[in-house]
């Protein structure tokens, strides 16, 4: 160190408590960088012989420091870290938690990180972590499994553009149906060699010509199979959207009042026939979740933008996250633009986050801000099981989206 700069001493590296003291008061002319490299570079060379207390007055030094150290020198670290297999494991996981400029190279070539620790960021960070786990070498069917459950479309896209990932039939399953809505899909996915031949057939149904042709040249399946695909294809982009009936089917509706008697009816039911486009189900099941009547559910769900769709999902206890999953497919069934806006997603950010899913129901008792007020103009819920219906019918309406 040249200037005023004062290195550190080694009596100042084996005193932990000085360590401690120099992080949160930097003396002697030593800067906190000078003093995060000191302890990560003593932790690095010395980690297996500190002792518990050691070891986790180290990791309060770096975590306390990291806000005032620039990113520059924590990067540099990280790919220093990244390909050392005799780093402490508790350092590299330090470093993951950073923000992505740190941890991306450790998450995609550390050997230290094991499969526990990649599914619990997938579970705990943001999307550019996942996104960063999605793109690492050799991921196993447990990891791939949950990363093909992202609704961000980034995740999965890096996920099949990774050639070394082991990807499931179950999970190639979800990506084929998630490529229905997600366009930027469809060609990483059909390029993967490892895509099962049948899946890519289905995919005739909605991929482009040039991807229909592809899909005929390379891959082994009978070649009646594909044509039919196609034509089915061809019929459905002619044809008028298929609208729902209306009434729908009395083996439907029975269908559906069976399982809400047995209690059988849920979310996961709604997400399944959503997938297989079985729209009449969908809205049955999704309206007496809601305990309102179909006739006014339609126009709520469908006509009232997503802040009606974010209402209801909150109703029937779907995630956050399967939201958009929600929107896109059951606009696309009819036609709808299945488009997103910012203003729409900070909307439903704030239903999820401001909605029970007891005060999003469309008969709640409004006894604060956080009552469903998009359902609140909706009368036709079922008399006697949620409330009566003519308190629902004096609510305010919410002017249409």
């Amino acid at each position: 160190m040249q200037g005023n700069s004062v290195a550190l001493t080694a009596h100042d590296m084996s005193d932990m408590g000085r360590l401690a003291q120099l992080a949160m008061n930097p003396q002697s002319g030593a800067s906190r960088e000078e003093i995060y490299l000191a302890v990560a570079s003593l932790y690095r060379i010395q980690g297996s012989g500190l002792n518990n207390r050691e070891r986790e007055l180290m990791r309060e030094i770096l975590k306390r420091l990291t806000r005032d150290v620039e990113m520059a020198i924590r990067i540099a670290l990280a790919e220093r870290l990244a390909e050392d297999t005799t780093a402490p494991h508790d350092l590299i996981l330090l470093l993951v938690d950073d923000t992505i400029e740190v941890a991306r190279p450790l998450i995609i070539n550390s050997p230290l990180l094991t499969e526990s620790d990649v599914l619990r960021l997938i579970a705990e960070a943001g999307m550019s972590h996942q996104e960063a786990v999605a793109g690492r070498p050799h991921i196993g069917v447990p990891v791939t499994d949950a990363l093909a459950k992202s609704d961000a479309e980034s995740v999965p896209l890096a996920l099949v553009r990774n050639a070394t990932a082991k990807i499931s039939s179950a999970s190639y399953e979800t990506l084929v149906q998630k490529s229905r809505a997600l366009s930027g899909l469809q060609e990483p996915l059909i390029r993967r060699p490892d895509l099962p031949p049948q899946l890519a057939n289905n995919m005739c149904e909605w991929v482009s010509d040039a991807l229909k042709t592809y899909i005929k040249t390379n891959y082994k399946m009978a070649t009646k199979d594909v044509d039919a695909a196609m034509s089915r294809a061809h019929v459905v982009l002619k044809s008028e959207p298929s609208g729902p009936k209306d009434p729908p089917a009395d083996s439907a509706q029975k269908l559906i009042e069976k399982m809400a008697a047995s209690g059988q009816l849920k979310a996961g039911f709604l997400m399944r026939v959503l997938s297989q486009g079985q729209m009449d189900l969908f809205d049955l099941a999704f309206a007496r979740l809601l305990d309102i009547e179909l006739a006014r559910f339609r126009p709520a769900f469908y006509e009232r933008g997503a802040r009606a769709v974010a209402l209801s999902c909150r109703a029937a206890g779907i995630d956050r996250s399967v939201f958009p999953t929600v929107f896109n497919l059951s606009r696309q069934a009819r036609g709808l633009p299945v488009v997103l806006a910012a203003a729409e997603i900070q909307a439903a950010d704030a239903i999820f986050a401001g909605f029970t899913r007891q005060s999003a129901m469309p008969n709640s008792t409004p006894r604060c801000c956080n009552s469903s007020p998009v359902f609140q103009a909706l009368p036709g819920a079922r008399a006697g099981v949620l409330g009566s219906r003519p308190q629902v019918a004096k609510r305010q309406a919410l002017p249409k989206a």
